[in-house]
């Protein structure tokens, strides 16, 4: 039985981030970071062939070299305003792990991308227990940049859930 999303929360954590390389990308005024071995290639925006019948956040598919890569708008699956497209915006595609074993190509179009960072262990803070009362199981942790502060993500997990993450919320809580 599939656990409901504040069963997620509630029981079952992230894996904490480790140290190392991540790509650093901004979606409106926020940063995030994905491990940087995870990125294959990031990209211009190009022509999308939408799917019948998915949430919201999935824009369908592109065609990169002969492969079918599914794209997800992050905004969209944050539930973050969508905003027009504009010369920054790009698609990351990454290298995630497929349901049946193995590893899967995985598009996600970002707002801009900002550098590749080394965070090391004294960087990286746990996931802030919000009480239960978000869903943050997604969030490895949070990387201390300068005065900034980088959420990092955990793109097996957003893909293999279908619906959306309530970050708004959680970034006011946080706040």
């Amino acid at each position: 039985m599939k656990p409901t999303t504040h069963q997620h929360a509630t029981s079952q954590s992230a894996a904490a981030a480790l140290p190392g390389k991540y790509l650093t990308f901004t979606l409106g005024d926020e940063s995030y970071g994905i491990p940087v071995l995870k990125v294959r290639e990031i990209i211009r925006l190009c022509p999308v062939t939408a799917v019948a019948n998915m949430p919201e956040h999935v824009k369908g598919v592109i065609n990169l070299r002969g492969k079918v890569i599914p794209l997800v708008d992050l905004r969209a699956k944050f539930r973050l305003p969508i905003s027009a497209n504009n010369e920054r915006n790009c698609i990351v595609v990454t290298q995630i792990a497929a349901p049946s074993g193995g590893t899967r190509l995985y598009g996600i179009v970002v707002d801009g991308v900002e550098e590749v960072a080394n965070f090391v262990a004294e960087d990286i803070e746990p996931t802030p227990d919000f009480g239960g009362a978000l869903d943050a199981h997604f969030i490895t942790g949070m990387a201390k940049s300068g005065n900034s502060v980088k959420t990092l993500i955990d793109l097996d997990k957003i893909s293999s859930e279908d619906g959306t993450i309530p970050i708004r919320e959680l970034k006011e809580l946080h706040s």
